[in-house]
């Protein structure tokens, strides 16, 4: 594939781990990046900060952008999402010619059963979180004509929480169906998707190795040489999301399953640790 130009200039609302890494893919290739956040936290060389609360309706317009991307977490309450967004919306001068938003698999809540969900399937949440995800999804739509991403399961450098559980030793739902996406492929989808000409409405941003969770522990235990989590004997729950869209999109995932992703997570961990002494 020839490469793509990204946004001319692209608003990053929300300065994480994600907006950290996806600014310097589009500064590499001549764009320019801004990035809305509360905090005062430093940026990746080359983006330029503003500070704001999205929470309350901004003081000073925003500069004309090409494109937004918003990593914000739910928030407190279930209209978060649709405030913050609505307040973005009246501060920009012109809608963005492309937004993306990044939401969660969690806007498919309150159990399921082993068929694997597309991006043609309808959620029905039931509880806040999922109320407020599906709500933001609306509100992006409505505001933006946004492209949404629902990734699953984020892990990598710093996304480390099934590690520890595993360490720990905690007891886990091992028949509970789990999904998940290295942060580097999911940082690939939303420069991807920030690129392409005619992208889709909707992507369910997911590796190729949907499995449960105890197979994942198992495997995590293994490879750092401790006992397999126990069992909490919880009844099977989660879903499984078909990537099919995601992968024909993307292409060769850098992390197309959990043993690849793992494997470099602990093997690295192991030797930077090894660096040290």
């Amino acid at each position: 594939m020839t490469a793509l130009p990204p946004p001319r200039h692209t608003l990053l609302v929300g300065s994480g781990k994600l907006a950290a890494r996806l600014a310097p893919l589009l500064l590499a290739d001549g764009g320019t990046v801004t990035a809305l956040r509360r905090s005062d936290r430093p940026l990746p060389d080359g983006v330029t900060g503003l500070s704001a609360d999205l929470a309350v309706p901004l003081r000073e317009p925003l500069p004309a952008v090409d494109a937004v991307v918003v990593t914000l977490p739910p928030g407190p309450g279930g209209g978060a999402y649709r405030t913050a967004l609505t307040h973005l919306a009246d501060a920009l001068p012109t809608p963005p010619a492309r937004t993306v938003f990044v939401s969660s698999t969690g806007v498919f809540d309150g159990g399921g059963d082993a068929r694997p969900r597309t991006e043609r399937d309808e959620p029905a949440p039931v509880t806040p979180r999922g109320e407020g995800l599906r709500d933001g999804e609306r509100a992006a739509r409505e505001l933006f004509d946004a492209v949404i991403v629902r990734p699953a399961g984020i892990y990598g450098p710093g996304r480390e929480f099934l590690l520890r559980k595993v360490h720990e030793g905690a007891a886990l739902t091992h028949r509970r169906r789990t999904n998940r996406i290295h942060e580097t492929d999911l940082v690939r989808t939303l420069d991807l998707l920030l690129r392409v000409p005619e992208p889709p409405a909707l992507v369910h941003a997911v590796d190729r190795a949907p499995a449960p969770l105890g197979e994942v522990v198992g495997f995590i235990a293994r490879r750092i040489g401790v006992p397999v989590p126990p069992d909490d004997a919880g009844a099977p729950s989660g879903y499984v999301y078909d990537g099919a869209l995601l992968h024909g999109l993307l292409g060769t995932l850098e992390y197309p399953t959990y043993e690849d992703g793992y494997a470099q997570l602990i093997d690295g961990s192991a030797a930077e640790g090894s660096g040290r002494g």
